[in-house]
């Protein structure tokens, strides 16, 4: 068996039934434990390996990089409302200047300030940079002459996965 920290490194990519990942933001991966604990339990399938192994006293074993799921897992119908949900929605862009950013550069933005009642709901916050939040404050958009580039409302998975899409894997993790 390698070293512990370096076996950290092996992830499993989860696949449904029909072998496309479970969720993709973030992305479906399991420990190599967790992987192998799955396999001994018969709930998946080995789609791929590493070339690295793991052994008891009486077997070796290779850790999977890839593993199906053998029940398919019905994907929720809708998103759950994150941080992370609406800067993918919003394309990583500030909905006032458009301007793309990192996630840790911007910030959630109620259009309808809460101090005026706004909820915090996905019709009602956008994703904002730090520049233009501050400049809204808990104004309204006609008090402040800032204008939105879209209109927020609630994506579905579908569109959050092809929004995913547009970006390298290191820049949405």
């Amino acid at each position: 068996m390698q070293g512990l920290a370096s076996l950290e490194q092996c992830p499993a990519l989860i696949l449904n039934a029909d072998y496309r990942p479970l969720s993709y933001f973030p992305l479906s991966i399991w420990s190599w434990q967790d992987a192998i604990k799955a396999i001994f339990r018969g709930s998946v399938v080995v789609v791929s390996e590493y070339d690295r192994t793991v052994s008891s006293p009486s077997q070796e074993i290779k850790l999977p990089s890839v593993l199906a799921l053998k029940e398919y897992i019905p994907a929720a119908r809708n998103p759950a409302f994150t941080r992370f949900n609406v800067f993918l929605r919003d394309g990583f862009s500030c909905q006032y200047c458009g301007e793309e950013h990192k996630a840790n550069e911007l910030t959630f933005d109620h259009v309808m300030p809460r101090s005026r009642g706004g909820k915090t709901s996905w019709d009602n916050i956008v994703a904002a940079c730090k520049p233009c939040n501050l400049r809204k404050g808990s104004k309204r958009l006609k008090e402040c002459g800032m204008h939105l580039k879209r209109e927020p409302r609630q994506p579905s998975i579908f569109e959050l996965q092809e929004n995913g899409r547009k970006f390298p894997p290191n820049f949405l993790h």
